[in-house]
C-alpha cells in the first residue's frame, strides 16, 4: 500500500497528525507492506527566510488572527499536541521560511530512503515545535542531515543552489492539483483522502479499508464442489 502525505513543518497539525497515523500504522497488521511518502506544503510561502518576531505576532500581523483569541489558540494545539506526547513550547519558537527545511527532506529522501525522509521530517518538526531551532537556519538542517546520515558538506552544497526546490514547487503543484488546501492531508493507494490530523482510530478505519480493497478476498472452491463444505461454527460442527 503506498501512502503520500502532504506536510508543512511550520504546521502544528501536522506534527500530531504524524504521531496519531503512526499510532494507527503502529497497529496495522500489514504495516510491513506500507510505503509512506512525505510531500512538501508551505502555509505561507511569502514568509521571510527569517521573521523577526514571535509566533504570536506573526499569526497576529501576517495571519490576521486577533491576539486575545491566539492564547486560547495555542493553548489548545499544545493540550493536543501533549496527548501525543509531545512538548510544544511556543515561547522558543523560532518563525521561520519552510523552503529549505522542505528541500533537505528531498535530500534525505534520495540518499537515506525513504526511511531517511521520515526521520528527516521527524527531526525538522521536533526542532522547530520542541526545541526552538531555526529550520531556515544552514546549521540547523546541517545538525538535521547528519542525523539522518547526510554529511554537513553535502547539505551544505544543496542550500547553496537550488537543488531540489523543483521538486518541492512540484509538490504544492499536485496538492493544488488534488484541491489540498490544508494540511496534514493523507492519501491512500491514490484513491482515499484523509483531511487533518484525524483521531488514530480514523485512520486505522482506512487503513483496512483501502488494503481490503486493494487485495479482496477471492473465493477457490471449486464450482463443482459444494457451495458450503464440511465445517465447525459456533453450533457445531456439519
Amino acid at each position: 500500500m503506498k501512502i503520500d502525505i502532504w506536510s508543512d513543518i511550520a504546521c502544528p497539525w501536522c506534527y500530531i497528525g504524524k504521531r496519531r497515523f503512526e499510532t494507527a500504522l503502529a497497529r496495522f497488521p500489514h504495516r510491513d507492506d506500507v510505503e509512506v511518502r512525505w510531500h512538501s506544503f508551505q502555509l505561507d510561502p511569502s514568509l521571510p527566510e527569517h521573521y523577526d518576531g514571535t509566533e504570536v505576532q506573526y499569526l497576529s500581523e501576517r495571519k490576521g488572527i486577533d491576539p486575545g483569541q491566539l492564547a486560547g489558540m495555542l493553548e489548545q494545539v499544545t493540550v493536543q499536541a501533549t496527548g501525543e506526547g509531545l512538548a510544544y513550547d511556543y515561547d522558543s519558537l523560532v518563525v521561520a521560511n519552510s523552503f529549505s527545511a522542505h528541500r533537505l527532506i528531498h535530500l534525505a529522501a534520495a540518499e537515506a530512503g525513504l526511511a531517511g525522509a521520515d526521520a528527516a521530517k521527524e527531526a525538522l518538526l521536533s526542532a522547530h515545535f520542541e526545541k526552538g531551532l531555526d529550520i531556515g537556519s544552514a546549521d540547523t538542517l546541517e545538525e538535521i542531515g547528519a542525523g539522518v546520515g547526510l554529511t554537513a558538506d553535502r547539505v551544505r552544497s544543496m542550500l547553496a543552489t537550488d537543488e531540489y526546490a523543483d521538486a518541492v514547487r512540484a509538490d504544492i503543484a499536485s496538492a493544488r492539483a488534488l484541491g489540498i488546501s490544508g494540511v496534514p492531508f493523507f492519501v491512500l493507494d491514490d484513491k482515499y483522502g484523509i483531511s487533518g490530523a484525524q483521531p488514530a482510530d480514523v485512520f486505522s478505519s482506512a487503513l483496512e479499508q483501502a488494503w481490503q480493497e486493494a487485495h479482496p478476498l477471492v473465493n477457490l472452491t471449486p464450482a463443482a464442489g459444494s457451495a458450503d463444505g464440511p465445517a465447525c461454527g459456533p453450533d457445531g460442527c456439519s
